[in-house]
């Protein structure tokens, strides 16, 4: 497996791979310059050595150049402050220009070679003249880049419906892909304003624990089902996912909390249940329990009844038997069916 080094650029950025040097020694955190497809960059390294197969690596490795100078570092800073006042500067432009666009942030290259403003626009936008503009005002290359709404909120920051700042400008190194379907299996309101983010889409957190929603409920049967219990039928009401466990209705209207092993016949209902409830709860359980039992042994003994005397079992009706004499009287009295046999129709006569 081949050996990288793992550097991360502006931010909460994604890391991307380089090819180490074996002279140039490297820790964590250490500013380095490294070759790009847009030119020489300045990053910060995330981990000096690591084997990582091939599969994810694409492309070809770039090396790690050197470590920056102290000019260059102090260069590199004195550009980062110039970048809010290079935003605002844009933005008068672009209010002149009056194109449909709105400039998120600025980015300096360490050495100033290159001044990347970042925009969010709901079409496309031709910023020709605007670009020409930015050269003479800034004197320096000047590249746009348009970006979308979760990339703009990274930009942005904020604070999140937790109360703690956006997940996205903070830690998350990437956007994966959300659906309503995590909001379902997380029995969350669907309501738009609930669910979404300050950027509008759907909420980044939603994936956290949906692969533990989904694991716990599939060991469940689904809400609304009956189920056989040791208690009788049951019917499911609710999955708590949290306590790992379902509220179930008995046929008498008691409400339980079963976990997946009770449900199925794994594990007793009486010992795991019956220390939690209340009084009340305990004797619903008690009486239940007993007129169950009561039930089935009154069943057993009609049917060994049965067996042994040869009599209908309990729910049966034994049949009357009939003798021959009262078979042929009924047969004598019984009326006869008149046969409806159709007449011929008559057909005139022609005179």
């Amino acid at each position: 497996m081949p050996v990288v080094c793992g550097i991360r650029f502006r931010g909460v950025g994604k890391v991307y791979y380089f090819s180490p040097r074996d002279d140039l020694e490297l820790e964590t955190d250490d500013p380095v310059i490294v070759e790009t497809a847009r030119g020489l960059e300045m990053g910060r390294v995330v981990f000096p050595h690591r084997d990582v197969p091939k599969s994810e690596i694409v492309g070809e490795l770039k090396p790690v150049l050197r470590k920056p100078r102290t000019d260059e570092l102090l260069d590199a800073v004195r550009y980062e402050h110039k970048e809010q006042a290079a935003v605002a500067t844009c933005r008068e432009r672009v209010e002149q220009l009056g194109l449909p666009m709105k400039i998120v942030g600025a980015e300096y290259s360490y050495d100033g070679s290159r001044l990347t403003f970042f925009f969010a626009a709901e079409q496309r936008v031709d910023f020709r003249d605007l670009v020409r503009d930015l050269a003479r005002t800034f004197r320096t290359r000047i590249d746009l880049r348009q970006i979308g709404v979760r990339d703009e909120a990274k930009l942005i920051g904020g604070i999140g419906k937790c109360g703690r700042p956006l997940c996205c400008s903070t830690w998350l190194t990437g956007f994966s892909p959300i659906s309503i379907r995590m909001a379902k299996n997380q029995d969350l309101p669907l309501s738009p304003s609930e669910i979404s983010g300050q950027c509008g889409r759907l909420l980044c957190c939603l994936r956290y624990e949906d692969d533990h929603y989904r694991a716990v409920k599939k060991r469940f049967p689904k809400e609304g089902k009956t189920v056989e219990t040791e208690l009788g039928p049951a019917r499911v009401m609710r999955i708590d996912v949290l306590q790992e466990e379902a509220q179930v209705r008995l046929q008498d209207g008691t409400q339980l909390s079963l976990t997946a092993g009770q449900l199925s016949g794994e594990e007793p209902i009486t010992a795991a249940v019956g220390n939690g409830l209340a009084e009340e709860q305990r004797r619903a359980l008690e009486s239940a329990l007993k007129s169950r039992s009561a039930a089935s042994a009154e069943n057993q003994q009609g049917s060994q009844r049965s067996t042994r005397s040869g009599a209908p079992s309990r729910g049966e009706s034994a049949a009357p038997k009939i003798s021959d004499e009262q078979k042929q009287d009924s047969s004598r009295h019984r009326p006869r069916r008149r046969s409806r046999r159709r007449r011929p129709r008559r057909t005139k006569s022609s005179s």
